[in-house]
């Protein structure tokens, strides 16, 4: 029943021709959300294709979209839905479940901090504190002008260059708070050059 219920209401929010919602908040409020078109290239509908009617497909799918689409929008899993006649409520759930989907567009630049053991132990938490400071922004969220996104993971594997931090496939370790701005600026100014 509950899926049905979740169906409906997102049916129900997706399908107005001008494409902007009014959500009721709190009495006497109300929202604007605006639903983005999402388009799948023919080679990731031949995937879903492909998977639709295989047991335990839903991940396999997922990771796929999000390969292409750097997160998982509201309109690409009600798409899927209708693709592979699984409940949106279900999709949802699978999505919000595992860590690894984004429900949320990421960043240009993936920031992400090592927590593990050694990179921890030698200063990991001053590194995250200090590039929440840098951009603004807290662990899993993205800044303001949309080219860093702020992670924490556990160990990527660098132990010996601890405190280890990854920008995008960009490994930066033995690293301290004070070399920070530069790798910050280092993607600033390659943005502006567009790189």
């Amino acid at each position: 029943m509950l899926d049905v219920t979740i169906n409906e209401w997102y049916y129900s929010l997706t399908h107005n021709r001008n494409q902007s919602h009014q959500l009721g908040g709190a009495v006497g409020t109300q929202e604007t959300v605006e639903v983005q078109k999402v388009s799948f290239s023919d080679e990731l509908v031949a995937f879903i294709e492909q998977w639709k009617d295989k047991r335990g497909n839903l991940i396999m799918i997922l990771h796929r979209i999000q390969q292409e689409l750097t997160f998982l929008p509201w309109e690409a899993m009600r798409q899927l839905s209708e693709m592979i006649d699984t409940p949106l409520a279900k999709i949802y759930g699978v999505a919000t479940f595992y860590h690894y989907f984004k429900l949320e567009k990421p960043g240009k630049n993936k920031v992400a901090v090592c927590m593990g053991t050694a990179c921890y132990l030698k200063g990991a938490g001053d590194l995250i504190e200090e590039f929440g400071n840098l951009l603004d922004i807290k662990v899993n969220e993205t800044s303001d002008d949309g080219l860093f996104t702020l992670e924490s993971v556990r160990c990527v594997g660098c132990c010996g260059l601890a405190p280890v931090v990854m920008v995008g496939d960009e490994v930066y370790g033995k690293l301290g708070t004070d070399g920070l701005p530069a790798v910050v600026a280092e993607y600033r100014d390659g943005d502006e050059k567009g790189e």
